[in-house]
């Protein structure tokens, strides 16, 4: 056995963490969205909340560098620095409050922040206004505390950006590049503040196969007409996982 793979092997959950990422990756395909929502509040109930955000983190790059070079040409630039530059100013306080408070109080943010994101997608609710300098920024020192303190740094940015007026094409595009953004703050974050686990980058690399083929073909799956269906497919994975994580026994 190599070297690197044993660790790996050794880590709790990782069967219940394959089989969750990789159902993530076939919503992910089909939806565009759902990853963290899915396997942040499962992975939380076997690693510690910086190992989770590491692994969340680490897992995306793969598919994120694949989106990048459509989202760089599309994207309006200075919105998404004015909102990265807010997110850097927040991470930070994400994280201490990652490693102050206790693991089980963790698990009840990310339960009320999945579960609040879930009801408001089923609902259909959606910020509906047209968001200027002042909205960017509280969406980005927003997501940056959410994100470093839960690695949840999706919600925000879906229920209050991806609403907008703006064009489609330009708002996915500043969505994908401001989340790729996000994600190397939170995990820089984590390495300053001595949170970086060797052994969780290994297991990201190995979660990073199946999400990647899962997601492909959750892609290849979707079909416009059938876009009704699928939501709801990934609205009861989305509810699955969050009941799961909830440290109702705790």
């Amino acid at each position: 056995m190599p070297d690197w793979l044993a660790p790996v092997l050794a880590v709790p959950g990782l069967g219940w963490m394959v089989f969750t990422i990789a159902a993530a990756g076939v919503v992910r395909g089909f939806t565009g969205f759902g990853t963290a929502l899915i396997f942040v509040p499962v992975a939380g109930q076997f690693l510690p909340p910086a190992d989770v955000i590491l692994l969340i983190t680490l897992t995306g790059v793969g598919s994120t560098v694949a989106l990048l070079p459509r989202a760089w040409k599309d994207a309006d630039k200075a919105e998404v620095g004015l909102m990265a530059l807010c997110a850097v100013l927040t991470v930070p306080l994400g994280v201490q409050a990652m490693q102050a408070l206790p693991e089980t109080s963790i698990r009840w943010v990310v339960t009320a922040i999945s579960g609040g994101t879930l009801l408001a997608l089923m609902t259909g609710w959606r910020f509906r206004g047209t968001l200027g300098r002042v909205g960017l920024g509280m969406i980005g020192l927003a997501a940056g505390l959410i994100g470093g303190m839960t690695g949840l740094t999706g919600p925000v940015v879906i229920l209050f950006y991806l609403a907008g007026l703006k064009a489609a094409r330009v708002v996915r595009a500043n969505t994908i590049l401001y989340l790729a953004l996000l994600d190397v703050v939170v995990f820089a974050n984590l390495i300053l503040a001595g949170l970086s686990n060797p052994a969780m980058i290994a297991v990201a690399v190995a979660l990073g196969v199946p999400y990647v083929a899962t997601a492909l073909i959750g892609q290849r799956l979707f079909d416009p007409a059938y876009e009704t269906a699928y939501r709801r497919i990934a609205y009861v994975v989305i509810a699955l996982a969050v009941v799961s994580g909830a440290p109702l026994l705790d």
